[in-house]
């Protein structure tokens, strides 16, 4: 039986009810058949470790057109469903979001993240109106497809420290309401994991919460019981296996000893599972 873009869509929403989703985030085709190969039930790529991976800083510094490449390579080598980091969406004006999520589509995503930071000037966010114009185009283009696209919609208001401590939650609720308005299908708020702020946004989020969790935050369980509904954990794996990169190159050249190379992926079994991509 023949699996459809459409299908991947709906199982994608599907994946947001009942259990919370986990998306240990990859950034290339390696990288997205490990996490598959263990477990996950969809793949998200990371902006970061795209943009690394392909010889650019993060931050809206990569170009569209390998951003696109990447995630047609990483759909193509899985079989779950696919949710793209866009950033802003790799252009200046919501045509241009709205081109990207065709393209992305095309690509054979059925997700994307959408995040609110200021592309460039003063302020560290965009105002909401042209966020919401942003966010509306992406739905309108994805709507015409017929494909059900999942938009998250990142509010940057905790990750960027926006304003005083005590005005953050009801500055991210305001943002967060207004998205979800817009066409959001859920809400991804990085930057927060203590346990009582977390469950209030669970609590007042309309649409499915996702949070961005690594090393310090509460395990899954902790966070599902909050109210979230969606953990992911960004660039830290691409993080973490760059690492080792600059250690064992440190070694190699330093110490002359390869102790820290110990514990990697067998040859054949990562050449297995590369090759085994559906």
């Amino acid at each position: 039986m023949t699996t459809t873009l459409g299908d991947k869509a709906a199982q994608f929403h599907a994946l947001h009810r009942d259990r919370v989703l986990v998306l240990p985030n990859a950034w290339d085709v390696a990288s997205a058949c490990l996490v598959a190969g263990a477990g996950a039930t969809a793949v998200a790529t990371t902006s970061a470790g795209v943009a690394w991976s392909l010889g650019a800083p993060d931050g809206n510094r990569l170009d569209r057109d390998p951003a696109v490449e990447l995630v047609a390579r990483v759909a193509a080598a899985v079989g779950v469903p696919v949710t793209a980091d866009i950033e802003t969406g790799f252009a200046d004006e919501p045509s241009g979001v709205a081109e990207t999520v065709r393209r992305v589509i095309d690509a054979g995503a059925v997700g994307i993240n959408l995040e609110d930071g200021a592309r460039s000037g003063p302020l560290p966010l965009m105002p909401i109106e042209e966020y919401t114009a942003r966010l509306s185009a992406a739905r309108a283009a994805a709507d015409a497809t017929g494909v059900a696209l999942f938009i998250n919609a990142r509010v940057d208001v905790f990750l960027r420290q926006v304003g005083e401590r005590d005005s953050r939650v009801p500055a991210a609720l305001e943002r967060a309401a207004a998205y979800v308005e817009a066409g959001a299908d859920g809400i991804f708020l990085p930057g927060v994991v203590d346990p009582e702020t977390v469950a209030t946004l669970a609590k007042e989020v309309s649409v499915p919460l996702n949070v961005l969790a690594g090393p310090g935050a509460p395990s899954v369980s902790t966070l599902a019981d909050l109210g979230v509904a969606r953990v992911s954990v960004g660039s830290s794996l691409a993080q973490a296996a760059y690492a080792v990169v600059r250690r064992g190159a440190q070694e190699v050249l330093s110490s002359g000893t390869y102790e820290s190379l110990a514990g990697g992926l067998d040859y054949g079994e990562l050449n297995a599972a590369v090759a085994g991509r559906p």
